[in-house]
Parts: structure tokens; sequence; C-alpha cells
């Protein structure tokens, strides 16, 4: 009888401890649950994210590989043999037309026009007596004192005298020529490359290369389109040329250069091993950007552009109605229904239903409705592919979101499951805990 007794006190007690921790446990949940004042309602704004709409130009564009060439390119090559005295340029620098880069020794053919000079006397001095002698045969002959073979005589010195003058000034203007050639000078105005010869070299005439000179504006781009292409496309048969095309030159790195054509042509026949045939266009180079001898992505199309508005494929949902997109204005979603289009990367072409002022919902669609009162954030397209790169990026946080500030924390996800339900009206049993706390 002892034995039960004891027994059943401590059974007493234990349910006693039980009870005291239950009423305990109601109490404290009872304290930490938050009053309907302090709830987030059904009243709080829907926080969402937004993007502007893009424009683009989607007007059809043929693309090609170009080779860019030098219109006019020139080897200075010597016309006279002999030593290189001087070099006047600077290596790699622009030169004009007529600017001296070389000099050849002058010396012989200095002393060689002197020796031209100096026949050319000789040669007029010899006619002046051979005419005096002409004239004065010519005079016997008329009064019949000389004789016939005298007169014939006569003449003809003077006529080789006049002949060895005619000789003598072309030899004296070959040798000026020479001369001149010992100053090589640019006949192009253009960039000069490394000079291939240096001083104290002898140069031959007409064997050597000295140094090389290209132009680089205006410059030509060179590139082929298929027979077909060529035969249909109207950008390269056009009636009035150049003004109805446009072109695109995306160089190596990237860089994009809108340029139009200065003058164009095609070849005189097709590459029957290829069946294409080379279009030829000429452009500005006022930048210097295009480099004989580089390849470049040359994109020819119509000079009247046709631009379309792009937007985000995620802000885009479909019902039985057909596609529709949400729109905030003055913090009010709407719904608007479209019509798209083709899909350009992570966008699509909006035919109709937008227009570019418009600001569609990308994140936080399905948490709204149309009438639905929101608290919208703008973001980017860099922003966006931010966040949809990764899972933790696909929540976006908000710094000044209600369950951030209740919180005390820098930042919360605001499509969590507990900030969707705090929205909605009431709080989780964490959140609140973290609340009081």
């Amino acid at each position: 009888m002892k034995v039960g007794k004891v027994s059943n006190r401590r059974i007493l007690k234990q349910t006693a401890l039980v009870l005291v921790c239950i009423g305990a446990g109601w109490y404290l949940k009872g304290k930490l649950t938050p009053s309907a004042s302090m709830g987030f309602g059904s009243q709080m704004d829907t926080y969402v994210l937004v993007q502007e709409l893009e424009k683009a130009d989607v007007s059809s564009k043929q693309s090609y590989i170009g080779h860019v060439e030098a219109i006019k390119s020139v080897n200075i090559i010597p016309q006279v043999s002999g030593y290189v005295e001087k070099v006047l340029f600077n290596e790699g620098s622009y030169v004009r037309e007529g600017d001296i880069l070389f000099i050849i020794e002058q010396k012989r053919y200095l002393a060689n026009v002197e020796l031209r000079k100096a026949e050319l006397q000789s040669a007029k001095a010899n006619l002046v007596r051979a005419e005096r002698d002409f004239k004065r045969q010519a005079q016997l002959s008329k009064q019949n004192y000389a004789s016939k073979a005298t007169f014939d005589t006569a003449e003809s010195t003077y006529l080789q005298a006049k002949a060895a003058v005619s000789q003598a000034e072309a030899n004296l203007d070959l040798a000026e020529i020479d001369l001149g050639y010992t100053e090589i000078k640019a006949p192009i105005s253009g960039y000069i490359g490394k000079a291939l010869v240096t001083e104290g070299n002898y140069v031959s005439s007409s064997t050597q290369n000295l140094a090389r000179i290209v132009q680089t504006n205006p410059i030509r781009i060179a590139f082929s389109v298929s027979d077909k292409e060529y035969l249909n496309s109207k950008l390269f048969n056009a009636q009035d040329g150049e003004s109805s095309i446009r072109s695109e030159i995306v160089l190596p790195d990237g860089q994009i250069i809108e340029n139009h054509f200065q003058s164009r042509f095609s070849d005189n026949e097709i590459n029957s091993d290829t069946a294409t045939i080379a279009i030829y266009a000429e452009y500005k180079n006022d930048e210097n950007l295009l480099v004989p001898g580089n390849y470049v992505d040359i994109k020819i199309g119509p000079k009247e552009t046709q631009e379309v508005l792009l937007v985000p494929q995620s802000a885009v949902a479909q019902d039985e109605h057909g596609n529709y997109v949400m729109v905030v204005n003055n913090n009010i979603a709407e719904q608007r229904r479209v019509t798209l289009g083709d899909t350009i990367g992570t966008k699509q072409i909006v035919k109709s239903g937008l227009s570019q002022q418009d600001k569609v919902i990308v994140q936080g669609l399905q948490k709204v409705t149309n009438g639905t009162k929101v608290k919208a954030q703008l973001v980017t397209d860099e922003t966006a592919n931010k966040n949809n790169t990764s899972e933790k990026d696909n929540t976006p946080v908000e710094e000044e979101h209600p369950v951030a500030t209740a919180v005390n924390a820098s930042d919360v996800d605001i499509n969590s499951p507990a900030v969707t339900k705090n929205i909605s009206g009431s709080v989780s049993d964490t959140n609140t805990a973290t609340e009081d706390k």
C-alpha cells in the first residue's frame, strides 16, 4: 500500500509539470503572436520588378566577310643606280605626294649634266658655222660661181649640224632626268612602311624595292557574294546606287562603324570556281580604324530602318484568351493583351498592345492581377539577366520592404513564401518569433 501511494504521487507531479509546460507554451505563443494591428494585412502594396521596353532595328541585313585593301599602293623603286646618301622620312609616318624620301649620290649625275651641256654648246657652235657656210654657198650657186656638188655638201653639213643640236638637247634632258631621279619622291600621299635600304647601301635601278606607301583614306573593302545573291538582291543592283544602301562594318574587336559607300563597283565576271562575284566598296577612313590587309564583317542592308519594340520573355504570360503582359501605370497593375512576333535572344517582338513608354512587370507577375496596387522597382537588362543566372539571384531583395523593416534585416527575399504570406495578410510563426525578438 505504501508503494502504491508513492507511485500515485509521482504520476501526479509529472502530470502537473506537463500541464504547467503546456500552459507556459500557450502563454508564450500568445505573447509572441502579433495583434491584428501589427500584421501586414492585405492593404500592403505588392512589390514587383519592372523593365522598360527596348526599341531595336530589325531590318534585314546581309553579312559578309570583307578584306580591307588600299585603293592606291606604291613600291618605291630607284630609277638610277648609286649609293644611298640620305633617308629623309620616319618609318611608319604619313608622307605627302612630292616629299623627298631618299637621295642617291648626285656627283656623277651632276657631272653628266655638265657634260651634256658642253656637248650642246659645241653642237650649237657647229650649227652656226654650218648655217653660214650653207647660206654663202646658196648665194654663190645662184650666181653660178659654185658648183652644184659644193652646194649640196654645204646643205648636208647644215642639216647634220641641226640634228646634232637636237641630239645634244635630248641628251641633256636625259641627264637632267637622271639627276632628278637621285631625289626619290613620294608619288602618292599615304603611310610609308619600313625603309628596306639604309644609308650607304648601293642600289640598282629598277631591281630593288626601297619602301612601300599605302593610301588609307579613302579605303576599299572587298567582299564576295554568290551569283544568286548578286542577281536577286536589289542592294547590289539598285538603280539609285549608294543612296539606298546602309552598311555597318564590324571590326575584329567588336566595334561597329556605321559607314556609307562613297562608291562601289562589282567585278566584271563571276568566279567559276566559287560561283561568286567580287564587290568593291570605297569608304571614308578618317579615324584610320580600317587597316589594309585586315578582315572585317560587313553588314549590308536597306537605308530605311525597321524599328520594333522588344519585350522580355519573362514579362509574357498566357491564358485561354492568348498572350498578355502586366504593366504598371500610376502604381496600379494593368493587363495588356499583346500580339507577339519573332524571338530575338531573350526578348520578343511586340507587334501591338504596348508603347515604348510602358513598363512591364518581369518579376512578381504571379502575385498581381488587373487593378492590383503595387510598388514597382525599375531594373535594367543587365540586372534582370543577373537575377536569372542562379537560384540565389532569382530571389530579388528589397531593403525597404516591410518584412525587412520588421525583422531589422538589411534585405529580404520578396519572393520567399514567408514574405508572400505576410503580404497576403498573415505572418508565419517563424517570422513572428523573429520580429518579437
